[in-house]
């Protein structure tokens, strides 16, 4: 067998801009797409405004650059794990449950997509679109897998999948707002009761369809009935 090559490491201005990144998504997790400015940045990684400057050139190609960051780290997290997943509701009941997983941590700091939205759903322009093609490329991607869940015989032939997807969305907006803005108990335990109740209204054959470990992980028994 071969000895496997070394990686190249990473050039330093690479390794430079990573961080201003990493340390750009946080502040725009707290303090939203408009939070980010070239100065606080320089403040907050202590380099020079011109520093970092020189790494985005613009503050609007700093917030598009979060944006993409974001949807990388999204896909790391909750799509490419989900995907390996067998395909119909094995795969979709992933998808949701990596996807609470996710808010549930963003609840202290905040989802770009969603306060990304709410900055920018008015104001045309670059930021706005880089925003929604990303939203757009994940809503395709779960859309996908109810279609895939219709195929494989698990959902009726006659799901609507943009409605479920519409209703999936929505279900995602309430634990974000319920959870993060009223503070309200129990919130993660009812998202998993509202899916678990889609599912099952849709479902070709309840009981010979259901994956019980994937729908297991998704909602505990006390909370199916």
């Amino acid at each position: 067998m071969q000895k496997p090559l070394k990686q190249p490491r990473p050039q330093k201005g690479q390794q430079t801009r990573a961080a201003i990144l990493d340390a750009a998504l946080t502040l725009a997790s707290h303090m939203g797409l408009e939070g980010l400015s070239i100065g606080a940045l320089a403040e907050v990684t202590g380099m020079s405004k011109s520093g970092v400057f020189a790494h985005f050139g613009s503050r609007e190609e700093l917030q598009i650059s979060v944006i993409r960051e974001y949807h990388a780290r999204f896909e790391e997290e909750v799509f490419f794990p989900a995907i390996r997943e067998p395909r119909g509701l094995p795969r979709l009941f992933a998808l949701f449950e990596r996807w609470v997983r996710r808010v549930s941590v963003e609840i202290d700091s905040g989802c770009i997509y969603i306060s990304g939205a709410v900055e920018f759903d008015d104001r045309p322009g670059p930021v706005r679109d880089a925003l929604a093609e990303m939203v757009r490329a994940w809503h395709a991607a779960l859309e996908r897998a109810i279609r895939a869940a219709i195929d494989a015989g698990h959902l009726r032939p006659d799901t609507d999948s943009a409605q479920m997807l519409f209703e999936i969305h929505g279900l995602i907006l309430a634990l974000h707002h319920d959870a993060r803005f009223l503070r309200q108990p129990d919130t993660l335990l009812r998202a998993h009761k509202a899916f678990a109740r889609l599912v099952r209204e849709v479902q070709a054959q309840p009981e010979a369809a259901r994956p019980p470990a994937a729908l297991a992980a998704v909602a505990p028994a006390h909370a199916r009935s």
